[in-house]
Formats: C-alpha cells, structure tokens, sequence
C-alpha cells in the first residue's frame, strides 16, 4: 500500500454559545432559531465538547482538515467572526476546507456580515492569491496532493420548520465539468457537501432537494469518496459511478453532547491510500466520553473495491452506536 494521507472531517459544530441577539435580529426566522436554542438546544450543543474535539482533532495533526457545514446556528454576524476564529484555531486556511450548511443561510446571508468572514476556507487554489472576493464561487477546487477536494454548497435560506438543501444548476454544470476534467487522473477526488446526496438519508424536510440531479453527475462522472453531516451521526452509503460505487460518508456533530445511542460529539479521521484496485480509505469515529471528559476511539470502518471498478467492501471493527445507511 502506497503512503496515507490523512484527512479529518468535522461537521455540525455549531459552534456554541449563542451570543446576545437583538431585536431587530429576531424579526425574521431568527425568532423561531433562538425560541429552539434557548429550550433545548442550549444543552446539546457545547463549547466544552467542540474544544476538546478540536483539541483531539490538532494532536492527531492530519494532512488537512475538511469542516461540512454548520458553522453558525442562526447565521449571526457575531458567529461567523467567532465561528471563523474557532476554524483558525485548526490551521491555516490553506491547510483547512470548509463549506456553508443550511445554518450559515439560516436568513439570506449578506457577504459582508457573514461568509466574508471564512472565505479564506472556501477558495479554490485558482483564486487563493486573489483579493478579497465579493461573493464565494462554488464549487471550488483544491488539490492537496493525492487528493481533489471538491467543495460543494447546499446552503440556501428555507421557511420555518425546513432544513432541506438545494445545489441549484449552474454550480451542478460547474461540478460535472469539474468532476468531469479530474476523471481518469491519479487524484483522489472527495466532494463535500452539507446534506446527504443519498437516498434515504434524510427525511423529507431535511433532504437536498435536487439529490437526484447530484446523484446524475456522480453517475456520469464519477467521484473516490463523499463527505457529508446535517444529521448529527455516522451514516455511511453509495451512489453510482461509472467505475463502480461512489462511498458517502456522513459524519456526527462536533458539538453534541451525548444523548441517543448514535448520536453523540465526535468526528472522523480518514485515512486514504492507493491500492492495485483504486483507493482504501479507512473512517476512524472519535468520539468525547462524557464520563472520562476524554476523546476516545469509537469505531473504525475500512472501504476498499475487491477489483479495479468493482463493488466496494466495507468491514467494521469495535464499537456499538453507528447506525448505516442502506447502500443506494
């Protein structure tokens, strides 16, 4: 087996606590955003179980780290400077990915007061010495040898009581002709999104909305592994590609503190290196242990093809709160 790379996968970090939120803020689906945190979400999401992750996650010192939305709970502009200070204090901008979840578009985002704040997470390397950008350009691409981090945004605004997600047709044009340009290259190709692509792997009002249209180009074009979070726990699937299944891996939220069995703060260390048949990619769960206070082992799943094209084996080893998501 060739040399690994190691890439870490923090998703929903929702970065806790809330700050003080005006009036003039809640006069809007703020209102109904804050009403939730202030009953119940305050306690689940918490900056002691974020910091010691991310501590965790620093020590292990992987080759890149890769954050799948979720950055804000109510896209506040105070949250993305505290949100974007906490990403920081992960690594250089070069050396950390990061893409909008439905919370960062939690109202209409004005760019100044908001993702202008992490657009240096968000830059393909063909804009990395550009000046500051007006608006972000999705999807990007950065290459950090041997993969092609493809960033995706899935972030869009909803009316009260939905968390769906819509990539839209012209960043699904730029994706294929992307996806399409990398195809037959010695890359590892991992794309990343917020919401699930799969089916099945979101309800209906927490699903993205033109997964099919995604699944359609990851058919056409191809992808070696796709990262995702929105629903706070390990979910692991394949689409359809054109050399054989396509592994979507979701990950837990970075902030949660234990509470159903699958559920709980942790996050994910992949670990990929080139076989004879393609790419092994081995998903290492950690996870906090509220009654150690302690980050710890959790599982590990192993995702190689048997054949060049072939189907994809998958094996477990240890722990008992992961759910799956059936194969798609």
């Amino acid at each position: 087996m060739s040399e690994v790379y190691r890439l870490g996968h923090l998703t929903d970090l929702h970065v806790p606590p809330l700050p003080v939120v005006s009036f003039r803020a809640l006069a809007s689906r703020r209102f109904l955003g804050w009403v939730s945190w202030s009953r119940r979400r305050h306690r689940m999401h918490l900056r002691e179980v974020l910091d010691a992750l991310g501590s965790d996650l620093v020590h292990q010192r992987p080759d890149h780290i890769a954050v799948t939305g979720d950055l804000t709970n109510l896209a506040l502009p105070a949250e993305f400077v505290k949100g974007a200070a906490w990403l920081r204090g992960l690594g250089e901008p070069t050396d950390v990915t990061f893409i909008p979840g439905n919370h960062d578009a939690y109202v209409p985002p004005r760019w100044e007061r908001s993702w202008a704040e992490v657009a240096a997470f968000m830059r393909g390397d063909d804009r990395a010495e550009a000046p500051r950008e007006e608006h972000a350009v999705f999807p990007f691409l950065r290459k950090r040898s041997p993969l092609a981090i493809v960033g995706v945004s899935t972030a869009v605004p909803n009316p009260p009581t939905l968390a769906t997600g819509r990539i839209g047709s012209a960043q699904l044009q730029r994706l294929r002709r992307v996806l399409g340009e990398l195809r037959g290259g010695d890359a590892c190709r991992v794309v990343l999104l917020h919401h699930p692509p799969g089916s099945g792997m979101a309800n209906w009002r927490r699903r993205l909305t033109d997964a099919a249209a995604f699944r359609a180009v990851i058919r056409e074009h191809g992808a070696d592994l796709i990262l995702c979070g929105h629903q706070h726990r390990f979910q692991l699937a394949e689409l359809p590609g054109p050399d054989g299944p396509v592994p979507v891996v979701g990950g837990p939220s970075a902030s949660l503190v234990e509470g159903e069995h699958d559920r709980y703060g942790g996050y994910l260390m992949h670990s990929i290196a080139r076989t004879n048949t393609g790419w092994r990619i081995e998903v290492e769960a950690r996870r906090l242990d509220t009654h150690t206070g302690k980050v710890r082992h959790d599982f590990t799943v192993s995702i190689a093809r048997a054949a060049p094209g072939g189907a994809l084996v998958v094996s477990r080893a240890g722990g008992a709160g992961a759910s799956q998501a059936l194969p798609v």
